[in-house]
């Protein structure tokens, strides 16, 4: 907090987003994506939309252990929280039907192969509260699902591939099951189509496992201004009186 008792600046994950980074951090994705927006003057981060600021320790307060990550072969990951849409709450609702179709189509970079987040607004909504919703929700281009939201990452998860073609991502097919409809399709049914959909009568849908793995993402946002973050490089103090810069 600052002087006056304000600006409570992290807050401690709890919940569903909590038990996701364990997951998160189980299945290895710290060894491809890295959470630490580098500063302007030693990287491109910032011009990549990965973050408005460089990440700070106090970004990491609430961290056991910290995930900064090893390598970057999938694009930093501190804010994609924050990529996701706002949500319409005048939007009709979503089709059941409406096909999830794949395809590398513009603004659907996934986290493992893009370097450009979707140029949509971010979001102000829950994202625990988020991820926890039903997979099926309004859809975008093409009808797959908005970049960054819950749907997205749930079919992102299931099958990087159907999203963009070239991507390296393992998919993570063990975090859904596989079942037969019983009565109406469940809400939170993933929207596959082409080879990857199910046969008539079955459906995939996100475990819990995979249901806190989607919170955790959506939780992952540092865009909070921080006083000790200067927005751009210091410029270098003059030598002193006398002597040459090196």
């Amino acid at each position: 907090m600052d002087e006056d008792g304000n600006d409570a600046y992290p807050a401690p994950k709890s919940g569903m987003a909590d038990r996701g980074r364990r997951v998160y951090a189980a299945n290895g994705c710290v060894y491809c994506h890295s959470q630490q927006v580098r500063a302007d003057y030693a990287a491109s981060d910032i011009d990549r939309k990965w973050g408005e600021r460089r990440s700070a320790p106090r970004d990491y307060i609430f961290e056991r252990p910290v995930l900064l990550g090893k390598m970057r072969m999938g694009p930093d990951l501190s804010n994609v929280g924050k990529r996701a849409p706002v949500e319409d709450q005048n939007a009709p609702p979503p089709s059941s039907t409406s096909p999830a179709s794949g395809g590398a189509a513009a603004g659907n970079a996934p986290p493992a192969s893009g370097n450009s987040p979707s140029a949509t607004a971010p979001s102000t909504s829950n994202p625990a509260a988020n991820a926890a919703t039903s997979a099926d929700v309004a859809v975008g281009p093409n009808g797959a699902p908005p970049p960054y939201t819950a749907a997205w990452h749930h079919l992102h998860l299931y099958s990087p591939r159907s999203i963009t073609l070239d991507s390296n991502m393992p998919a993570y097919r063990f975090l859904y099951d596989k079942r037969p409809i019983s009565g109406e399709r469940a809400a939170d049914a993933l929207n596959l189509t082409g080879p990857e959909a199910p046969k008539e009568g079955w459906e995939i849908v996100p475990t819990y496992d995979a249901k806190c793995l989607v919170a955790y993402l959506l939780s992952l946002d540092q865009s909070h201004p921080l006083k000790e973050v200067k927005a751009t490089a210091v410029p270098p103090s003059p030598p002193a009186p006398g002597k040459e810069a090196k």
